[in-house]
């Protein structure tokens, strides 16, 4: 009969066993994901770097099509020549530049070899309401040289759009889809040319290049999976010198 006590006890004990094993699985799983992303965003920020050292490279060398393999030449300089269209520009929301509110200037941009592309002209100030358009400088009508970086399409700043003159909302492909228009599947940060009204005064940024949070996360996660491996034993411990003392 004092047998029964110990005997109902089991199953309790077992579940909870089996509780800190799960958690402790799953904070190593967390460990593991948070590891992996802080060496995916080293190889990126790796490859970002070497890309920025790069001499520039003339943008007819980047070929065209939905086949053309653009990732190898993001965020690589480039140059080239065309014409500006101010009537096809987007405002890209919800952007910030040393604290005040503003948005991203693209415009569409007439490659010499017949090409469209969109050019981020850089940040430009909020009006002071909703009703107020902010001031933009006007894009040269003739033709120009510009030198930028190149962008994918995917790598937008997240935020939301707005077309001048037709409103409209989406990314640069979806744009081009409801307009009737066409475009590479990349676009440029634009960083200067052949006119000096085309530096932009506040030019899209590139993205800080730091390790982040990443593996400190891992560790605590490897913490959290020792604190339940050890909370555990502490319980189970207890639960043997109180036998002890019955």
């Amino acid at each position: 009969m004092s047998n029964r006590p110990d005997k109902a006890r089991e199953p309790l004990a077992f579940f909870k066993s089996l509780t800190a094993l799960i958690l402790v699985a799953l904070c190593l799983w967390a460990a593991q994901w948070q590891f992996q992303r802080g060496i995916d965003r080293q190889d990126r920020n790796s490859l970002i770097e070497s890309q920025l050292t790069l001499s520039a490279l003339n943008i007819a060398k980047i070929s065209s099509g939905e086949s053309a393999d653009i990732a190898p030449f993001e965020w690589r300089t480039v140059t080239a020549s065309g014409k500006f269209n101010s009537d096809q520009q987007i405002l890209l929301k919800n952007r910030y530049f040393e604290g005040v509110y503003g948005y991203e200037v693209l415009t569409r941009f007439e490659l010499s070899d017949g090409r469209f592309i969109w050019v981020d002209r850089g940040w430009v100030k909020a009006g002071k309401d909703a009703q107020t358009a902010p001031q933009i400088t006007a894009a040269p009508e003739e033709q120009v040289s510009i030198v930028g970086r190149v962008r994918l399409d995917k790598s937008l700043p997240v935020g939301a759009f707005f077309a001048l003159p037709n409103s409209g909302a989406g990314m640069i492909s979806k744009l081009n889809a409801q307009t009737g228009s066409a475009s590479e599947g990349f676009y440029l940060d634009l960083i200067s040319g052949s006119v000096s009204s085309l530096t932009p005064n506040a030019p899209a940024q590139v993205p800080e290049l730091s390790d982040g949070p990443h593996l400190a996360y891992s560790f605590q996660w490897i913490f959290f999976a020792g604190l339940f491996i050890y909370g555990r034993i502490l319980i189970r411990r207890g639960q043997i010198l109180t036998r002890k003392e019955l």
